[in-house]
């Protein structure tokens, strides 16, 4: 296997490990909870309250998540993220819908070497996947403190999870302060990022490159 370990891919994945890991380095993520039963989410969501958003691990373009805003919501959600992840775990969490979203293509070589490519900008606040949102690179309403801000967490994050090559890490930004919250990282590049190639920094190609050992310059 090239490139990044499997221990790193699942840090990334595995929504209780990433969890952990970002307490760990003192990055912010909203206020959550990880499940493996219906009856586990419902007494989280009557101890935070509604609405919640919910991510199964180790599934692909938000499959099996969502938003619920009330108990029969939540229990329809969660039995099919349960059922998706292949491990059968789902992280609830408090919702931040409404924030700002905000990507970060971030790559990294196996001499610790990190290259921001890009940032982006999803047109539709959080709550709207990414997949069916316009993406603008880069950014246009992030003020340089914002940018400046996201861009070292990002840095923090992809080396705290020693991923060698691309990844994609997002952000949910309060519209009116500088307060941020991580909301996950795909270790590897994403559709997101395929086709972006403004800088002359291929994702595929110097991804590719740092996969099999070679240094980004």
């Amino acid at each position: 296997m090239l490139g990044t370990s499997v221990e790193s891919i699942q840090k990334g994945e595995d929504r209780e490990k990433f969890r952990n890991l970002m307490l760990e380095i003192g990055e912010p993520i909203p206020e959550s909870s990880i499940v493996h039963s219906v009856e586990e989410g419902m007494k989280f969501a009557h101890e935070i309250g509604f609405p919640l958003i919910i991510r199964p691990a180790y599934t692909l373009g938000g499959a099996g998540g969502g938003f619920a805003y009330n108990e029969q919501e939540l229990e329809l959600i969660l039995k099919k993220g349960l059922q998706l992840s292949p491990i059968h775990q789902v992280l609830l969490e408090k919702s931040i819908k409404g924030w700002k979203e905000v990507e970060y293509e971030v790559m990294r070589d196996a001499n610790d070497t990190c290259i921001i490519v890009c940032n982006m900008e999803n047109m539709d606040p959080v709550g709207v996947h990414t997949g069916d949102s316009i993406v603008v690179a880069p950014s246009q309403t992030l003020s340089d403190v914002q940018y400046q801000i996201l861009r070292d967490s990002s840095l923090k994050v992809i080396r705290s999870l020693a991923i060698i090559g691309g990844c994609n890490i997002q952000f949910a930004l309060d519209p009116y302060s500088n307060q941020y919250y991580i909301i996950e990282v795909n270790p590897r590049v994403s559709r997101s990022s395929a086709s972006f190639e403004g800088d002359g920094i291929s994702d595929s190609e110097d991804g590719g490159k740092m996969c099999r050992g070679l240094s980004s310059g």
